[in-house]
């Protein structure tokens, strides 16, 4: 009888301290996991938008739709000034070997870009004179009114991003050459070519925003001067 009460007490024993054991495993892991860095709403907002996402589709009559986001920790102003620096533009966009402002009469400015393009084993050099006309500092309308191409029109877009930080910045596109070019052809051009457009306006941005802190401060102040937006050939 004493040995059965001295065994089950032996079991009671053995399973308070397996009890136990299980207990601090699962405090140790609680506080793993909390402990972890899991990255906020706001990181994985800009981390989503750090690189260049650009999506291109066919249109009828051999039109190509291509739209491309990239997030700038900048302020819009800042933004606005670079995708508007058409005399400069050739010096900090890869592949454009020449751009400036041809005219400006308060309500429409008017420039040029001639860069090069191609895919693979095919390369071209194009120009284009782009009328443009904006909505400070959130829209940029353009269309082409001569040049290489018998479509190119659409906008530049600022938009406050969901992190209430920086802006994305979007380019959207209706393409058609005035050359022989498929689709296919077009769109793998628009892929390859427009994030390093989209990530040297970001580069511009920040440059500036990093150079003067204050230009965040005065980010909603219009400018006095009339400016337009400028559309990299591609």
């Amino acid at each position: 009888m004493r040995h059965e009460i001295t065994k089950q007490r032996y079991l009671l024993m053995v399973i308070a301290m397996y009890g136990f054991v299980i207990l601090l495993s699962g405090k140790a892991s609680s506080r793993t996991v909390e402990n972890d860095e899991v990255p906020s709403r706001p990181q994985q907002i800009e981390e989503h938008y750090q690189k260049a996402k650009v999506r291109t589709s066919d249109l009828e009559n051999g039109v190509t739709a291509v739209i491309g986001k990239i997030y700038i920790n900048a302020s819009a102003k800042n933004i606005w000034a670079a995708i508007t620096d058409y005399n400069n533009q050739k010096h900090f966009v890869p592949k454009l070997i020449d751009s400036g402002l041809i005219s400006d009469n308060g309500r429409e400015q008017v420039m040029f870009e001639k860069g090069k393009t191609g895919y693979l084993f095919f390369k071209k050099t194009v120009y284009i004179k782009l009328s443009i006309r904006g909505d400070y500092p959130q829209r940029l309308s353009f269309r082409q009114v001569e040049g290489d191409f018998k479509i190119y029109e659409g906008d530049w877009l600022i938009d406050r991003a969901p992190d209430g930080k920086g802006f994305v910045l979007t380019f959207q596109a209706k393409i058609k050459p005035n050359f022989f070019a498929p689709p296919m052809f077009v769109r793998k051009v628009q892929e390859h070519d427009l994030p390093m457009v989209l990530t040297a306006m970001k580069k511009r941005a920040e440059s500036a925003e990093s150079s003067l802190p204050e230009s965040r401060a005065s980010s909603q102040k219009k400018s006095p001067q009339p400016s337009g937006n400028s559309i990299i050939a591609e």
